[in-house]
């Protein structure tokens, strides 16, 4: 798999779960929580199960609480698409 960017994350956000008008996602949101960036856990499962479908990697849902960044989703993601390819 090809390496899942931040401009990929941005994408499946925005497609899955909107953005919110007081948050950049197009700033440096790398390490900012996403409880911060307004997406609560749920927002972040439909994150998750947009990259399955989109992107053939499955994020277990005990995984999602500990991947609270863009970072730490982006690594996840990126490893676990090496694995597979």
């Amino acid at each position: 798999m090809p390496e899942f960017t931040a401009d990929d994350l941005r994408g499946v956000i925005r497609a899955t779960v909107g953005v919110d008008d007081s948050v950049d996602l197009d700033g440096d949101i790398a390490d900012v929580p996403f409880g911060e960036l307004g997406y609560d856990s749920l927002a972040v499962l439909e994150i998750a199960n947009k990259i399955e479908k989109e992107y053939g990697v499955a994020i277990p849902d005990d995984l999602i609480v500990e991947l609270e960044t863009p970072s730490k989703l982006l690594g996840y993601v990126n490893k676990a698409g090496a694995v597979r390819s």
